[in-house]
């Protein structure tokens, strides 16, 4: 078995060889350089940059520089006037410069490695566009990378060079191609960049359309100007109660400390649910108890099973947090997505620390009846904990939810959200319901003031209104079916059959993929969701979209016949 290829930041030591290689190449071999007597060529005073070094064994096998915007110059500037290279000159514009590697180790994993570390270290030190230039011999490295040739082209010695450009962004999508390859890269070096081998990634929940209106918030007015149909918020507003207190007691609320654990909310959940108050673990949305419980619950022997495709934060805490053993619980497109509850059955009988089911699954819509699910956990070994997210289970209609099952049970819990449903999302309600055997050593762990007092105040009264929600989630169904039938109007006549207020959508052929379709919504202020991400095997055209009012989503429509107009018509010069 071959060493491990050792890339790392080149230390001081390391320049002297560096130099020599350098020589060998630009000066001997290119002839680019008139070659000198100590056989050394010295990097431009004027270009900062820093080395990444590979060694095989303890011979020197290769670098790469990186210069960063704070260099006095970059080495383009040498070939290519400022003026005339079409790019933008901010603090984000990164180089990556010089890849050598040595004659014996071309054509290995040595120049790819290189490459890699160089990017990434780039990306960690805050780069948002690379700019490199490549000679015949690398261009395709380059490209594959994801850069793109900006037309200038000058000589340089034997070789012809030809200047290339990226944003981050595009080669981080880029490279998502190469996976598999990644992973065999990461088994062959000695990784000693003192940075992540992969980026470290946090939780995607869609939300982009933030990036329209600022983050900062100083022109919310700008929400009037886009769709936000990205994420899966209610498209009606609280109930009047809600509003009625938030209003007129918003000052007072506002500097004021919450009761420490929610003892209104949970009592008032309590009588509307017909469970003890035991039996309920109040948090901040459903996402902090999601990673409260599951990270204390497993660890990286634990064997997980989760539906595939299913709600993209479950598989973040399991693989990514926690490093559990999980597998995935295929759903078939041409089955709608539908589980067949008796092959889960024979699945969970093989034994799993946790199971994870979505219910109403997202983002697929797809629901499983009541009485069909707890068949399913009667059947499951005792052994097999069972985690039921309810976010949208009000939307499947009356007497659906396993709330009142779990708390009777010693291994299912139930995980609820008030925010899709309530019309609650951006003050963050959840909770979970189970045994109290299960929630007390969380509770040990749950910090006091986990949900603020407006939420409080708003999710008691919401609580309380039920006719008017119920009013809400039937307007809902009736919405969503029209947006299908537009849908469907439009030629996307695979439309997945689901009960949330969401639809999901596969495109056909003939319209191009997903990413091209959401980029022209954006330009025209409709964001909608990639949910190809969200399952492997889904493919590229796999899009939903959030369920709007009867005024919105006729606008939706009206941007989707645009952009769909758009991109079929690129589709056709591309081929022209």
């Amino acid at each position: 078995m071959h060493p491990k290829i050792k890339i790392a930041i080149a230390k001081k030591r390391d320049l002297k060889s560096i130099d020599t290689l350098r020589h060998s190449v630009y000066a001997t071999e290119l002839g680019q350089f008139e070659p000198s007597a100590e056989k050394s060529l010295h990097d431009r005073p004027e270009v900062e940059s820093t080395y990444i070094v590979a060694y095989e064994g303890d011979k020197l096998a290769g670098f790469v520089g990186i210069t960063a915007p704070s260099s006095p110059a970059y080495s383009i500037d040498h070939y290519i006037l400022r003026s005339q290279s079409g790019l933008t000159y901010t603090d984000g514009l990164f180089e990556i410069r010089a890849l050598t590697v040595i004659d014996q180790s071309r054509g290995t994993h040595v120049a790819p490695a290189l490459m890699y570390a160089a990017f990434r270290y780039a990306q960690e030190h805050g780069a948002r566009e690379l700019i490199a230039i490549g000679h015949r011999k690398v261009r395709n490295m380059y490209i594959r990378l994801g850069m793109r040739p900006r037309g200038l082209n000058f000589k340089s010695g034997k070789l012809d060079y030809e200047l290339l450009s990226a944003s981050v962004e595009s080669i981080e999508k880029e490279l998502t191609r190469f996976d598999n390859r990644l992973k065999r890269l990461e088994q062959l070096v000695d990784w000693q960049v003192a940075i992540p081998f992969h980026p470290e990634k946090v939780c995607y929940h869609g939300g982009a359309f933030f990036e329209a209106i600022g983050a900062t918030f100083e022109n919310l007015n700008r929400r009037n100007q886009i769709i936000n149909a990205d994420v899966l918020d209610a498209w009606f507003p609280p109930c009047s109660e809600s509003l009625k207190m938030l209003h007129e007691h918003l000052g007072w609320i506002m500097r004021t400390s919450p009761p420490n654990h929610a003892e209104g909310l949970v009592e008032t959940l309590s009588q509307a649910r017909g469970i003890r108050p035991e039996n309920i673990l109040p948090g901040g949305g459903s996402s902090p108890l999601i990673f409260l419980a599951l990270t204390q619950w497993l660890n990286p022997r634990s064997k997980v099973l989760i539906l595939n495709p299913m709600y993209g934060e479950y598989a973040h805490v399991l693989e990514k947090v926690v490093g559990c053993r999980v597998e995935r619980f295929k759903l078939y497109r041409e089955e709608n997505y539908e589980i067949d509850t008796h092959r889960l059955s024979e699945k969970l009988s093989e034994g799993f620390d946790l199971f994870v089911w979505v219910n109403p699954n997202s983002p697929t819509g797809q629901h499983v009846r009541r009485e069909k699910v707890e068949k399913v956990l009667k059947q499951c070994p005792a052994s097999t904990r069972v985690w039921i997210d309810e976010t949208y289970v009000e939307y499947a209609g009356d007497g659906q939810s396993l709330e009142s099952y779990a708390a009777a049970s010693e291994n299912v819990v139930v995980v609820k959200s008030m925010s899709k449903v309530y019309g609650l999302s951006g003050l963050r309600v959840g909770y979970l319901c189970g045994s109290a055997a299960l929630l007390n050593p969380l509770r040990q762990l749950t910090p006091p003031w986990t949900i603020s007092l407006p939420a409080q105040v708003a999710a008691v009264k919401a609580l309380k209104s039920p006719v008017y929600y119920k009013e809400k989630y039937e307007q809902t169904a009736c919405l969503r079916h029209t947006l299908a039938e537009e849908l469907n109007a439009l030629g996307i006549s695979e439309i997945i059959p689901g009960i949330g207020n969401f639809i999901l959508f596969h495109l056909p052929d003939t319209m191009g993929d997903g990413p091209t379709l959401i980029k022209a919504c954006r330009d025209k202020g409709l964001f909608i969701r990639d949910a190809s991400e969200m399952g492997a095997g889904m493919g590229d055209r796999a899009i939903r979209i959030a369920v709007k009012d009867e005024f919105l989503n006729r606008k939706m429509i009206n941007i989707l016949r645009i952009a769909l107009k758009e991109c079929n018509q690129r589709e056709v010069l591309s081929h022209a």
